[in-house]
């Protein structure tokens, strides 16, 4: 489950409702790939703008139309009393693991943060993966702190930010992060820019964004890394820099939506309001890259 290429697709929105059709053509294209898992509602995925229905609306079609290849599903919500209620609905949905992040309105204590994964960590069946995001959730972890999470029953991942460009740099932080955890803990990279760097230096996962819209190319990254051909990734990669430009700028998910829009597999503006994808002159100044990537 935590190996590999796991793609996290946009949960496309239509007059604002979800555009089933849209999505359905998202995750065909990733079972046509073979990535290795797939993750819906993630930041992509805009799950914080989803209600209990419509996550479960997704979770259901995903998991009807991935076949054999492992769902993952957020869970991830302001209250402990509904974060259970959606662990629920997604194990009931026939999701493979749930990913959880420590969100709030209320910034958290470690306390507070190690008792939420606590408490649902006891009444969950599924494996679960920590989503460490400080951009969007204002929350850091300590490694202590992971490592006590990662003790903890069914917490057998980790979706970690960027790491350091430099190569050593970036060994340090998964060896320094490895020495906390138990053995056969998957470290996952997040962070797209970054993420060959991540895989490079000893992480299991990549947790993509781009791996949802051009999944064989980022199998075929993917494949690098984990085979010991570090160069080979970092040249595709590198083939990647004005992408991973509007990333930094704007945020994966506006510009995933916009790429998504310019490609025709979506309709404008195709997130959740009041978010708007990047203008299309940014994808048009990126079309040559976007075309290699076909």
């Amino acid at each position: 489950m935590f190996n590999g290429l796991s793609a996290f697709p946009l949960t496309p929105f239509k007059d604002e409702k979800i555009d089933e059709q849209a999505f359905v053509g998202f995750m065909d294209r990733l079972v046509d790939a073979g990535v290795d898992s797939i993750g819906v509602l993630g930041s992509t995925g805009s799950y914080m703008y989803l209600d209990r229905a419509e996550r479960r609306q997704v979770i259901e079609l995903a998991v009807k139309q991935a076949g054999n290849i492992p769902v993952m599903a957020s869970i991830s919500s302001l209250r402990l009393r509904d974060v259970l209620r959606l662990a629920e609905d997604a194990q009931q949905a026939g999701a493979s693991a749930l990913l959880l992040a420590p969100v709030s309105y209320q910034p958290l204590s470690e306390q507070e943060a190690y008792l939420l994964y606590e408490q649902v960590s006891q009444q969950v069946s599924v494996p679960i993966c920590v989503y460490d995001n400080p951009r969007t959730t204002q929350f850091t972890f300590s490694d202590e702190l992971h490592g006590k999470i990662a003790a903890l029953q069914h917490i057998q991942s980790v979706k970690i930010p960027g790491i350091s460009d430099d190569a050593m740099q970036a060994k340090a932080r998964v060896d320094q992060l490895r020495s906390v955890v138990p053995d056969n803990f998957s470290i996952g990279i997040s962070g797209d820019a970054v993420a060959v760097r991540g895989l490079n230096a000893g992480c299991e996962v990549w947790y993509s964004v781009l791996g949802s819209l051009f999944p064989k190319f980022c199998l075929e990254m993917t494949r690098h890394a984990q085979a010991g051909r570090a160069e080979e990734a970092l040249k595709q990669s590198e083939q990647l820099s004005p992408i991973w430009a509007l990333f930094n700028q704007h945020g994966s998910v506006r510009v995933a939506a916009a790429i998504a829009i310019y490609k025709k597999w979506i309709s404008a503006p195709g997130l959740p309001l009041p978010l708007i994808p990047v203008g299309s002159s940014a994808i048009e100044n990126i079309e040559d890259c976007l075309n290699a990537l076909e």
